[in-house]
């Protein structure tokens, strides 16, 4: 047997060590006097106090210490132990550099132009699916290809157009910083979208995105392009403007069974919804002919594209707002907005 003296020395923890793991039930003296509270150690326990003290120098924490002692007869579980640990470490290395360089930034006088954004996932992901649709996918619009991204105080407004329709959301969100505007490549916001739980951290400036939620973290490098200024357009409704509240489901049933006016554009053809206003002020939908014999009366738009902007506004109630045959037809819902370019007969 050895004393708690000859076990420190061999091992190269201190005494006040040893009584500590003692303590904390990590490495535990085979014998204690009870009489004079002195501690002995078996020979086999030489060993583990060594690997106590390698896993210490490392800074692994107490309790996966205790279960590599407690798992030395299995070499493969103490050696999953240390993988673990690496992986923490590894990661902590990564975001300690990102700290020093901003660090370095700041001791050579440039502007930290880093926003943070706190939000809850639930409240992105309802303005993400509010705008996803209106998201461009075409190669030769590359400024339209990805989703905006606003951070101003206390708020992170997502717009995204097609130039035939344009879908903005805002979220309530803990904003830390200058205000950002960047655009996310659709893959990163549809990868976003996919991980979203619990809360959402967003860090934004010209020249990095990064997102991280439990468990998850993604980077994307922000597309340099100029999206259109999407304010000149989302304006207070015009004087003369008629703005009217639908019931979604109810209006839906109504686009689904009405008689299809067919249109083409570059060759592919879609279906036109075409709306105007009851002598009561309820929307009504109308036929080619009606449209045909007053097109200042109605406005056309994109059925496809008002489906999707109604599920995108949500499941209630929305207010449809109708200018006339030239202006486009804006959907707007509880935090978020949309607008569809009309289709002239």
């Amino acid at each position: 047997m050895y004393g708690i003296g000859e076990v420190a020395r061999a091992s190269g923890l201190g005494v006040s060590a040893l009584r500590f793991y003692d303590g904390a039930g990590v490495l535990v003296p085979a014998e204690v006097d009870p009489a004079t509270g002195y501690r002995r150690y078996r020979p086999a326990q030489i060993r583990a106090a060594r690997l106590v003290a390698g896993l210490r120098r490392v800074g692994m924490p107490v309790a996966d210490i205790g279960r590599a002692v407690a798992a030395m007869d299995r070499p493969a579980a103490v050696r999953e132990l240390l993988d673990e640990h690496l992986r923490r470490l590894e990661d902590g290395l990564t975001d300690a550099r990102r700290e020093l360089f901003r660090i370095h930034r700041l001791l050579d006088l440039e502007e930290i132009t880093m926003t943070r954004i706190s939000l809850p996932a639930a409240a992105l992901a309802a303005a993400l699916d509010a705008v996803r649709f209106a998201a461009s996918t075409d190669p030769e619009l590359p400024m339209l290809n990805g989703v905006l991204l606003e951070a101003e105080p206390d708020a992170l407004t997502l717009v995204t157009t097609d130039r035939y329709r344009l879908a903005v959301a805002a979220a309530d969100a803990t904003v830390t910083g200058p205000p950002v505007r960047v655009v996310a490549p659709l893959p990163f916001a549809d990868a976003l979208r996919q991980l979203l739980t619990g809360t959402v951290v967003l860090d934004l400036d010209p020249s990095a995105i990064t997102a991280e939620t439990p468990g998850h973290r993604l980077t994307a490098e922000p597309l340099d392009v100029d999206f259109p200024d999407h304010r000149r357009l989302v304006e207070p409704v015009r004087p003369g403007a008629r703005s009217v509240t639908v019931d979604v489901p109810n209006l839906r049933e109504r686009l689904g069974g009405a008689s299809p006016v067919t249109r083409e554009h570059d060759g592919v053809a879609y279906d036109v919804a075409i709306l105007t206003l009851d002598p009561s002020g309820a929307v009504r939908l109308a036929e080619e002919d009606a449209w045909a014999a007053d097109e200042q009366a109605h406005v056309a738009v994109n059925r496809e594209f008002l489906l999707q902007a109604l599920d995108a506004g949500g499941a209630g109630q929305l207010v449809l707002e109708l200018d006339g045959p030239i202006r486009p037809l804006a959907v707007r819902g509880s935090g978020t907005f949309s607008i569809l370019m009309p289709v002239r007969h």
